[in-house]
């Protein structure tokens, strides 16, 4: 599997009421990376021919993050087959690498002509899998 790393500080816009990262921001982080993982892999043609969607979002909050917080987002493509790939993200405290948030998405992959899902040819599976 070839995993994709960035890290993030947290600004004020990302708190909710009590001060945490708002879930929300969360769930946008995870498919923030996941885009970027693709972008980053794929080529201008493929990324032309192809989309993901989301069909399932599992998330596990494990420690809240704060203001000013540097966070490592790390992702990759656990399993694939069909027309679905099952991504994790992990978010992890930089400074003490404690775990703060895992998410498990089921993406399914689309053909931009048809609009349609498609089976993930070889060339895909090649670029996260080897």
């Amino acid at each position: 599997m070839v995993s994709f790393e960035k890290y993030i500080r947290v600004v004020r816009d990302d708190l909710d009421d009590m001060e945490h990262v708002n879930n929300v921001r969360y769930l946008q982080w995870v498919q923030d990376i996941a885009k970027e993982h693709w972008q980053e892999l794929a080529s201008p043609a493929l990324r032309q021919k192809y989309a993901w969607v989301v069909l399932s979002h599992h998330i596990e909050y494990k420690a809240a993050a704060l203001l000013d917080d540097e966070i490592r987002l790390k992702t990759y493509v656990e399993r694939s087959g069909g027309v679905t790939s099952t991504r994790i993200v992990e978010m992890y405290a930089k400074d003490t690498s404690k775990m703060i948030v895992k998410a498990e998405t089921n993406w399914c992959l689309l053909d931009m002509e048809s609009k349609k899902p498609t089976r993930i040819p070889e060339e895909i599976l090649n670029i996260f899998h080897h």
